[in-house]
């Protein structure tokens, strides 16, 4: 079994570069191309098998060529496909990311058949078989359905809920999380502009500000981390690369102070490259942190 099992979206990203991101009636030139596997929960599950740390996945993609693609870049890096669902005679999600000289991305895409999963597919002993289990955007009755079969289990469970928050219904699974990993945004839709309010103060509450690093509020105390300076790249994938950081720490015996500052340094790196799945290796990670003390 997955010592960490991540459950949502799989898709086939396009990334390019472009000059600027074009406003209404603007244009915008292409500078150039990179196709990769993407998808938060398939980005996460990759970060965390090249942190060391032994991760599955539940997600869908279809029987096409990217779909085949996705697939084979996953099983390269190391992750176990056994609740990934293929479905036939369908379209995997892609999703075209336009990225500009300061790193700022925009997307595009179709969302295929990466919700294909449904709560009667899920498999109980999968998700109990998981030391933790991390959620991200996906269907609300899924996501409710794995989170609440973790939780009665006793397993960790984190939600990364990602920008559609504001549009689904997480109640359920919110309440079932340990974890729960935001941006500002998400966090004024989550606590109606509030970091901490009672209904979360029973948790961890994990808030990203991008290049402004992260704080953390725990039940008993917060943690604030200031981030890195870097010269950003593309910032996709980042906060994936963040919150597979922060789970790895914790897999790994570290508390919360340590994984914070180590999910700082794995975003940082990310968004120093090319690319959502370009998430760096623990001894990258180590070489970082030396640098900058």
């Amino acid at each position: 079994m997955s010592t960490v099992l991540t459950a949502g979206h799989v898709n086939w990203d396009v990334t390019l570069r472009v000059d600027q991101l074009p406003e209404a009636d603007g244009e915008a030139s292409i500078r150039s191309q990179h196709r990769s596997g993407g998808g938060s929960a398939a980005n996460v599950a990759a970060a965390l098998t090249g942190l060391g740390v032994d991760a599955g996945l539940i997600g869908s993609v279809g029987d096409d060529d990217t779909g085949d693609l996705a697939r084979r870049e996953l099983e390269s890096a190391g992750v176990s496909l056994e609740g990934l669902r293929v479905v036939k005679d369908a379209d995997t999600a892609v999703k075209y990311l336009l990225v500009d000289d300061d790193g700022e991305v925009a997307v595009l895409g179709n969302d295929g058949v990466n919700e294909a999963v449904g709560p009667d597919d899920i498999k109980p002993a999968r998700v109990r078989g998981a030391d933790y289990v991390h959620l991200t955007s996906q269907r609300p009755d899924t996501a409710a359905r794995i989170a609440t079969i973790a939780d009665d289990a006793g397993n960790t469970v984190s939600f990364d809920p990602g920008r559609r928050l504001a549009r689904r219904d997480y109640e359920a699974t919110l309440a079932a999380s340990d974890i729960v990993f935001a941006n500002d945004r998400e966090v004024a839709a989550l606590l109606e502009d509030e970091y901490l309010g009672s209904d979360f103060s029973d948790r961890t509450l994990v808030i990203k500000h991008g290049g402004d690093g992260a704080k953390v509020h725990t039940p008993a105390a917060s943690y604030d981390h200031p981030g890195f300076d870097i010269d950003p790249v593309d910032t996709a994938g980042a906060g994936d690369a963040f919150a597979a950081g922060f789970l790895a720490t914790l897999v790994d015996g570290g508390g919360v102070e340590r994984a914070l500052e180590y999910a700082n340094a794995c975003g940082a790196l990310t968004a120093s490259e090319d690319g959502a799945r370009s998430a760096p290796t623990v001894e990258a990670v180590r070489s970082f942190l030396r640098s900058r003390y």
